[in-house]
C-alpha cells in the first residue's frame, strides 16, 4: 500500500508535473487527513496528511514512492439553487450556512449535497431547486482553521480536533457526535 503524505506546493503548469496516478473522492472524504481508499487503478493507498487541509479537485500529491497523484472531485448527487432576485438567493445562502451546511456558491447559483429537509426549505423560500449529479467544491470561507462547533447540523468543511482522551470526533448520519470521557 502506498503512503499520501505530501501536497505538492508548486504551481502545476503544463509540462512541469506527470501525473502517475488519480484519487477520486467525494467532498465528504476529501475533508479526511487519514484515509484508506484506493487510485483510480484500485491501487490501495492510505492518506496521512495534516489534519485540517480540504482536498480540492486538481490539487496534486506525493506517494512514498515519489509518484504524483491527482485529486479529482467525484461527481455527486447535489441540489443546483437558484432565485429570482440575488436578496433572495443571499437569504436561501443565510438559512443554509445558518445551519452550517457546506455551500458552493457559484455566479447566481448555490450548491448542496442533496438533502430533502433543506430541499423542503429552500423551495418554501421560493429557491429553484434541481437535482444533479456534479463534482461539490464547497467555498471553504470562514470554516479554514475553524473550531468545533457543537450545534452544527449535517456535513463539514474543517477537520475537527481530538477530545481529551485522545479519540477522534466520529460522524454518524450525518451528524458529528463527540465521546464523553
Amino acid at each position: 500500500m502506498i503512503e499520501i503524505k505530501t501536497r505538492l506546493n508548486a504551481e502545476r503548469a503544463p509540462g512541469q508535473v506527470e501525473v502517475k496516478g488519480r484519487l477520486q473522492l467525494p467532498f465528504e472524504q476529501r475533508q479526511k487527513s487519514r484515509l484508506k481508499t484506493a487510485l483510480v487503478s484500485g491501487e490501495a493507498v492510505a492518506l496521512m496528511l495534516p489534519r485540517g487541509q480540504v482536498l480540492r479537485g486538481g490539487d496534486l500529491l506525493v506517494a512514498s514512492d515519489g509518484r504524483v497523484i491527482e485529486v479529482v472531485a467525484e461527481p455527486e448527487k447535489l441540489l443546483h439553487v437558484e432565485c429570482r432576485t440575488p436578496a433572495e438567493l443571499a437569504v436561501a445562502a443565510y438559512h443554509l450556512g445558518n445551519r452550517h451546511v457546506p455551500v458552493q456558491v457559484g455566479e447566481g447559483f448555490l450548491r448542496i449535497v442533496a438533502d430533502h429537509v433543506l430541499e423542503a426549505l429552500l423551495k418554501g423560500l421560493n429557491a429553484s431547486v434541481t437535482p444533479m449529479e456534479a463534482p461539490f467544491e464547497p467555498d471553504a470561507g470562514a470554516y479554514l482553521g475553524a473550531h468545533d462547533h457543537s450545534d452544527s447540523q449535517g456535513g463539514r468543511i474543517h477537520e475537527y480536533g481530538r477530545d481529551e482522551a485522545g479519540d477522534d470526533d466520529h460522524e454518524h448520519g450525518g451528524h458529528r457526535h463527540h465521546h464523553e470521557h
